[in-house]
């Protein structure tokens, strides 16, 4: 059955949804971030079907969306779909919607620093893949990949301001993949945000690989 709060990211173009859901949070903030949430998994389930299409859609989501600030204390994360090469996204896929190692992310705000949420069966495949690097245990679960955060103008189009996670200054992270990556946060509406995995390549440009999204508690 389809909630009065879903029919927000059905109808219209998709600023105009944006609109209508930030109308919505005004009111409601909890109708509105599950919708948006909803939205999210949506999108990227649709990827599925349409590559393109949905990476066009959340392009353009993703203009819409604000820089995400304040953000404090642990965050949950999903993977919304990744964007690598059409037969490794539907490896991934497979590999993530059987096991997917990555829980969030964990913000210290007054630092402008953060690091990555991940199960505790994530600890020995990550010393396969980084046999020097040694991730931390947590509450219940292991951290890694530790990160700076600043606002500036997006990597790539479209360009909005957003909130960098930056792999790169953090010396103890890995060179394999991890140091190449960038990630950037929008916000859509408060509590529900929207990144995209950008990888730095051999020329210094960068290029989406992939959007995920974090849900941050309300008020």
């Amino acid at each position: 059955m389809t909630t009065a709060a879903q029919r927000h990211t059905e109808t219209g173009s998709i600023a105009e949804r944006v609109a209508s859901l930030r109308e919505l949070g005004e009111r409601d903030g909890l109708a509105a971030q599950d919708a948006t949430w909803a939205w999210f998994r949506r999108l990227g389930d649709g990827a599925r079907e349409d590559r393109e299409g949905a990476a066009e859609r959340l392009a353009e989501l993703f203009e819409c969306g604000r820089p995400s600030q304040g953000i404090d204390g642990p965050t949950d994360g999903i993977l919304v779909t990744p964007l690598i090469q059409p037969g490794v996204d539907a490896v991934a896929r497979v590999l993530t919607g059987a096991w997917m190692p990555w829980r969030g992310k964990r913000f210290d705000a007054a630092r402008s620093r953060g690091d990555n949420r991940l199960i505790n069966s994530a600890r020995w495949p990550a010393k396969l893949l980084w046999p020097r690097y040694a991730s931390r245990e947590g509450d219940g679960e292991r951290l890694a990949f530790d990160f700076e955060t600043r606002v500036e103008r997006g990597g790539i189009e479209p360009a909005p301001d957003v909130l960098v996670i930056d792999y790169a200054p953090i010396e103890s992270n890995p060179d394999l993949i991890i140091r190449s990556i960038r990630d950037e946060l929008v916000e859509i509406v408060p509590g529900a945000h929207l990144g995209r995995i950008l990888y730095r390549g051999k020329d210094g440009g960068y290029t989406n690989i992939g959007y995920f999204a974090l849900r941050t508690p309300l008020g």
